[in-house]
């Protein structure tokens, strides 16, 4: 009966149309990275798959089958056999993946449609996926297709870049806004989730779109950007948007302190996370200017002063963000094909074909 089972080559279109995937394989082989529609709902749990392993070595393949078989019997079996179906019943158009397409997917699939519902499988499984992902990124990096929109921090680019349909949000896809200071409430993604994340975002795209990205270092967070893609951006056309650095200061401190304080962020958890952050940029600082700036945070937030707040901004612009931008930006200074406030920016890039 197996034989007989759906079987889907085609990962391209499964991830460019987002269907629901089911991710067999253990829980901390998907925490090191899946795609983005799939859900971990594992044959195997981490020390049964270990169990399995090694019995593998030890035993042969026909010994690990049937201990696998023995470990997911009975009852656990049933359990298993309800959380998929009660997923299939939300998403009936889901497909099913393990790793490679093989045994545990194939089990499965023979499993569920005992019970009536023939589900299709991945075939080359999460391998598979994963190759059409590094592929898609690769394809995307070598066909010039980029626009990068710079400018100095704070200026508002991330605003403007998701007003447009054709752009890609790298922090978002990161969880990270791409700074000393950006770190979030909740964790990165492992770097595979993201890159693949990203070629989904890319494969949706139209071939003969441009694609609007805003300018990044190697990094986000913890996060290296793939090779070919930051090599393509170093390529590409620059828009600059420019802000005074008074609306740039009062732009980060909705963005980074009364944004995340109205959304119920502890105000000493927020003051450790900057004071890191300026600790950790103490040498670019300098000592005394670090002291100042370093101070000036704890000041703030001990007093909830909107005008303390400023005025640790504006010192990290002056001493430390607006150089290292001017600087990285005279070196692209070639590359730049237009510049000026958001209403100039937004229709140089609808000249260009931006939607």
């Amino acid at each position: 009966m197996m034989r007989h089972l759906p079987v889907i080559a085609d990962t391209e279109r499964v991830l460019r149309d987002r269907v629901p995937l089911i991710d067999l394989r253990s829980p901390g082989e998907f925490a090191h990275g899946a795609v983005p529609t799939a859900v971990n709902l594992p044959l195997l749990e981490d020390a049964e798959r270990a169990a399995v392993g090694i019995c593998y070595k030890r035993d042969g393949q026909a010994a690990a089958i049937a201990l696998g078989e023995s470990l997911v019997s009975g009852e656990t079996r049933r359990a298993r056999i309800d959380a998929w179906l009660d997923f299939l019943g939300r998403a009936p158009d889901a497909m099913l993946y393990c790793w490679r397409g093989g045994l545990r997917s194939q089990r499965v699939q023979g499993w569920l449609a005992e019970t009536g519902h023939v589900v299709p499988r991945i075939d080359g499984g999460f391998k598979a996926l994963r190759h059409t992902c590094i592929d898609a990124i690769e394809h995307s990096s070598s066909q010039d297709r980029f626009i990068v929109l710079a400018g100095r921090t704070g200026s508002g680019k991330t605003d403007l870049l998701i007003a447009f349909a054709d752009a890609i949000d790298l922090e978002r896809l990161a969880n990270h806004r791409g700074s000393a200071f950006g770190a979030t409430a909740t964790k990165q993604p492992p770097p595979v989730a993201f890159e693949n994340a990203l070629a989904v975002a890319l494969m949706r795209r139209q071939p003969c779109q441009h694609i609007l990205l805003e300018d990044e270092s190697r990094t986000i967070g913890r996060i290296g950007l793939p090779e070919s893609l930051f090599a393509a951006m170093q390529r590409a056309p620059l828009v600059v948007l420019e802000a005074s650095r008074d609306e740039r200061a009062r732009h980060i401190l909705a963005e980074y302190v009364l944004t995340p304080l109205a959304s119920g962020v502890e105000a000493n958890a927020l003051a450790e996370q900057y004071v890191a952050a300026v600790d950790r940029i103490a040498r670019r600082l300098g000592g005394t200017r670090h002291a100042e700036v370093r101070a000036t945070v704890v000041e703030a937030f001990a007093g909830r002063d909107c005008a303390h707040h400023l005025r640790w901004i504006e010192r990290l612009l002056e001493w430390y963000y607006d150089p290292m931008y001017d600087y990285q930006l005279g070196r692209k200074a070639h590359r730049i094909v237009a510049r000026g406030d958001r209403v100039t920016v937004s229709r140089a890039l609808r000249d260009r074909g931006l939607t």
